[in-house]
């Protein structure tokens, strides 16, 4: 099978399809996509190496390990997959991502590459799930997700990314460190949105993080880094990153953000570094007198992994409609904490059912966390996480 033998799905083709031709596409989408995520690993090799034979130059825009950039594209599909059907949500996001694709070099003439590239993978291993109709609705889909993309990258004038310089490194553990980045001019975020950020020692390897305190006048970033074990960027921020480094920072994204309109409290959950966007959020409302309540569930294996526990207390004592939960899977000599999964713990007390709820951590975390609370009866229109927050 080549890539000739797939619809070209062409970004500017024809009207968006109706009501009743979005929910049959969705249906075909998600039915054929379950039939291949078993062999996620195997669909993903099998688009770039049709990517790259279809469209040479575009190898050009990946690191040289291509590892972690698969495990990335799968988040990517999974998450759109499941927000198909959901247009108020997803398109924000493609436009986000439209958006933070300038930084690769992507031009328009390399969407319908990947497009091609992207059927011809799902084909190959859907076998008999793999119906003219099946392409038909993945054609439609991508070009919904392509038109998002391009439109939000055309219109958009602000720089493809920012420098900024390492000002601050504070090194917590041997795999966690403190990083405070400087960028030549003030990167326009918002509380609780991540960024992706490529590193001098790790050229082309873009990775997302999350500024871990709002927004400030001067633009100063602080950013959270736990070196995970499989993570190449991450750890060599850890390990390698110096003072005075140059980092590249791309365009803000991501949808964790407090309403304070809304009159509903707050349900936060965080795991390890995955604090950051919530305690940038904190940092932000710590500005009113009245907020909404705002619980926050922080939690970790080990007691290090709650490294920003008593900053965390410090601003709850200041501020009454803050409470800590300090969350842990393993004994320890701690007091007032919960004990067991972020999962188990949120769950005890229930649905939830008059909290706006943002999660944020590990990807499994976040899996078995919202999994969870679906099963305990929380709306999962009141649940709200990123799906590009981890190396």
């Amino acid at each position: 099978m080549t890539a000739n033998a797939v619809v070209s799905p062409i970004p500017n083709q024809g009207p968006a399809p109706g009501e009743g031709a979005i929910a049959t596409m969705v249906r075909l989408v998600r039915d054929s996509f379950a039939v291949v995520e078993p062999q996620s690993d195997k669909v993903a090799a099998y688009f770039y190496a049709t990517l790259f034979a279809i469209a040479p130059a575009t190898r050009e825009l990946f690191p040289v390990n291509m590892q972690v950039q698969r495990s990335r594209l799968l988040r990517a599909l999974v998450h759109v997959v499941q927000m198909v059907d959901r247009p108020d949500e997803l398109l924000p996001f493609l436009r986000q991502l439209g958006r933070d694709h300038r930084k690769f070099g992507v031009v328009a003439n390399h969407y319908e590459a990947v497009g091609m590239a992207l059927l011809a993978g799902v084909k190959q291993y859907a076998r008999d799930a793999w119906t003219d109709e099946v392409e038909r609705a993945w054609a439609e889909a991508y070009t919904i997700m392509a038109r998002a993309m391009l439109d939000a990258a055309s219109g958009d004038d602000s720089p493809a990314w920012w420098n900024g310089t390492v000002v601050e490194r504070h090194r917590l553990t041997k795999d966690l460190a403190i990083v405070r980045v400087q960028p030549d001019h003030v990167v326009p975020h918002e509380p609780g949105q991540y960024v992706s950020v490529e590193v001098p020692q790790r050229p082309r390897m873009w990775r997302y993080f999350t500024p871990a305190t709002a927004p400030r006048d001067d633009g100063l970033l602080e950013f959270h880094i736990r070196g995970v074990e499989t993570g190449w960027v991450s750890r060599s921020i850890v390990t390698h990153g110096e003072l005075g480094d140059v980092w590249r920072i791309g365009p803000p994204m991501g949808r964790l953000r407090v309403d304070r309109d809304t009159g509903r409290d707050v349900l936060m959950i965080a795991g390890g570094t995955g604090v950051a966007p919530m305690r940038a959020m904190i940092d932000h409302l710590a500005q009113w007198g009245e907020n909404p309540r705002v619980q926050l569930f922080f939690g970790g294996r080990v007691r290090a992994d709650l490294y920003d526990l008593e900053n965390l207390q410090t601003l709850a004592a200041s501020n009454p409609w803050l409470k800590i939960v300090p969350v842990l899977e393993t004994e320890s000599k701690m007091a007032a904490v919960e004990r067991g999964t972020l999962a188990d713990v949120v769950t005890r007390y229930g649905a939830w059912a008059n909290h706006d709820v943002l999660v944020s951590g590990s990807p499994g975390m976040v899996r078995s966390t919202v999994s969870r609370m679906l099963v305990a009866g929380t709306a999962l229109d009141r649940i709200t996480y990123d799906p590009f927050t981890v190396d």
